[in-house]
């Protein structure tokens, strides 16, 4: 048994279900408070060090009030994109560990504002950013294949956002270290060693849990060897014939054929051999005896 599974025996029956709808009410409450009083956040709710020492620890949970877009067709976009995300990681690893995941991201924020003052003497007054991003490279590393319509209309796996995303993260850190020895008029990036240390301890939850899981091992390049070996085999053992296939998800109706990186498994809580894709066999609905 691992500590993760030690602390989920011991506190699971704390966990808070359903956390992502709680966060996004957050979201929406703090958007109607920066359009009615932005100044009010700014100068008592912001997450902002020098004050939290002066006493105003309230700013250490205040801060999530900050919404994640300035306009409202942005927030809304926001709120459907990251329903869909807490709720699929959430029914993937269960209630505990989402929570655990999330609230460790918000204390790795905490303690970057704080190590970043106190090193630097520099207050960040970090927002959630780097937060919304361990949650959205977490989302492509459970479910690579998740298909999203960019502005509702341009198809695209959540694999290659997730990429972006991590370049993005990549390209924050390294370009702040690489400041020591170069201008960053030079490197052409907009970052620095504070905000290189900041970025990487804000999405520290993402880190840790990644390359502690198995999910990890899926892109080591043993793995993906085998990966290959096996879809190879599985396409030359197909029925011949056109469209002949042998695996197909019983929701979405993809087959093997729909792609060489796709993942099928039977799930033992339906009554009866139903066969999902990686993308729906944690948030199906268990078929029972009636219904089948």
């Amino acid at each position: 048994m691992n500590w993760l599974q030690k602390l989920e025996r011991k506190f699971g029956k704390y966990a808070i279900h359903n956390l992502i709808l709680y966060v996004i009410i957050l979201n929406v409450a703090g958007f109607i408070l920066m359009q009615a009083q932005p100044v009010i956040y700014y100068s008592y709710l912001q997450l902002s060090v020098p004050k939290v020492l002066e006493g105003q620890v309230w700013r250490l949970f205040t801060f999530l009030l900050e919404p994640p877009a300035g306009d409202m067709v942005s927030l809304l976009f926001f709120c459907l994109l990251y329903y869909t995300i807490g709720t699929a990681l959430e029914n993937t690893w269960g209630a505990f560990r989402f929570n655990l995941y999330y609230f460790t991201g918000i204390l790795f924020h905490i303690l970057a504002a704080f190590l970043v003052y106190g090193i630097w003497h520099y207050d960040m007054q970090l927002n959630l950013l780097y937060l919304n991003m361990s949650l959205f490279l977490a989302f492509g590393a459970e479910f690579p294949d998740y298909q999203l319509y960019l502005f509702f209309v341009l198809p695209m796996k959540i694999k290659w956002l997730a990429i972006l995303d991590g370049l993005f993260l990549a390209a924050t850190i390294m370009g702040g270290f690489l400041t020591i020895f170069f201008t960053p008029q030079l490197i052409g990036i907009n970052s620095s060693v504070p905000k290189a240390v900041a970025a990487l301890i804000a999405t520290a939850n993402f880190l840790l849990y990644f390359f502690n899981s198995r999910r990890f091992a899926r892109y080591s390049p043993k793995q993906m060897r085998r990966r290959a070996d096996y879809q190879k085999k599985v396409k030359m053992a197909a029925p011949k014939g056109k469209g002949g296939t042998r695996h197909k998800c019983a929701i979405c109706g993809r087959t093997e054929n729909d792609g060489d990186d796709l993942e099928f498994r039977f799930c033992s809580k339906c009554d009866g051999a139903y066969e999902y894709c990686q993308d729906h066999l944690y948030t199906h609905k268990h078929v029972t005896k009636d219904q089948a």
